[in-house]
């Protein structure tokens, strides 16, 4: 078992559900993949230092702690590839 850190922006733009959430239903969707998630942080929404496109901003960052084999990062990235919501990911071992 090797454990990692997740990060995640979320493009909440129209969408009605609250932040928590999504952010809850993010993981659940890393424990269908295999993840076994030991903290969940929202770190709220907050604005790029570039923004590529002037209609998305800002979006909300999560951290997760996980842990799981050493392909739980394939497998969580192909997983989460088509989801919307996801906009950035980002999977470090620590």
């Amino acid at each position: 078992m090797a454990n990692y850190k997740a990060t995640f922006i979320l493009d909440t733009r129209g969408r009605e559900e609250s932040i928590d959430d999504l952010v809850e239903g993010l993981k659940d969707e890393l424990v269908e993949a295999g993840a076994e998630v030991s903290d969940t942080e929202n770190l709220g929404k907050q604005d790029f230092a570039r923004a590529a496109d002037r209609r998305y901003e800002s979006g909300v960052y999560a951290h997760y702690r996980i842990s799981g084999g050493s392909d739980l990062p394939e497998k969580i990235l192909e997983k989460l590839h088509l989801n919307k919501l996801v906009s950035h990911k980002m999977i470090q071992r620590v």
